[in-house]
């Protein structure tokens, strides 16, 4: 093994809970009590949504206006934002900003110090994920960016995982054959199936319990360097 890969989300990045803080910045904004439920289901209409055109997010320009048909999902699921005090003519716009301003990723508390121990290995260190062209920020936000040797974003290569093609765009630039790669991820279908089929190793993370089926799983991110020095 030369080389480890690791998705973004779920895996070394956790995103806050959106509802609440989404309720909390639009009423803010509006001036007006939101019901929970319903944004907690605008929400889930807007990561839906996003997950399903992140693609076309390749540069700054496609990237905002992802951001404001994102915004557009919110606003239809909410039609009670309408009748708000902001003008018709700025009603998308400050949702845009209140999403923005919701959304929040926090670093997995393993996450810093397992990279860090598979770079004292020898091993060349990259994230392999299924985002649009902002992960780079994201990671140099959370000082997390310098320690990888590749970052290979689905957006930014026109193809997602489970498509074998990303994971042989990873390994290219890892400088490794298929078989000397490993990739962790927390999405058995993405990146356990994904990465086989691109002829790689693969290892879910499952904090949570989620996949007693699986074999090929680990529970922290910490077991790792500890499993590689052996091999």
């Amino acid at each position: 093994m030369r080389a480890v890969s690791f998705d973004a989300l779920g895996t070394l990045l956790e995103l806050e809970p959106l509802a609440p803080r989404l309720q909390r910045e639009l009423e803010r904004r509006f001036g007006r009590r939101l019901d929970a439920e319903r944004v907690a289901r605008a929400a889930a209409a807007e990561i839906a949504f996003y997950r399903a055109n992140h693609l076309v997010a390749r540069d700054c320009r496609s990237l905002e206006k992802l951001r404001e048909n994102c915004a557009r999902v919110v606003l239809e699921a909410l039609p009670e934002l309408r009748r708000g005090a902001v003008p018709a003519q700025r009603r998308l716009g400050t949702v845009r900003e209140a999403l923005l301003a919701a959304i929040s990723f926090r670093l997995a508390p393993d996450a810093v110090a397992t990279v860090q121990a598979l770079r004292t290995l020898g091993l060349r260190v990259g994230v392999t994920s299924n985002w649009d062209c902002d992960l780079q920020r994201v990671l140099g936000e959370l000082g997390l960016r310098e320690f990888f040797d590749v970052v290979v974003v689905s957006a930014e290569e026109g193809v997602a995982k489970p498509d074998r093609r990303l994971f042989e765009v990873a390994h290219e630039r890892l400088g490794v054959r298929p078989d000397e790669a490993l990739h962790v991820g927390d999405d058995p279908f993405a990146d356990l199936a994904g990465a086989r089929l691109a002829g790689w190793s693969a290892l879910v993370i499952d904090r949570d319990g989620r996949y007693p089926e699986c074999l090929a799983a680990i529970r922290t991110l910490a077991q790792l360097p500890p499993l590689l020095s052996r091999i």
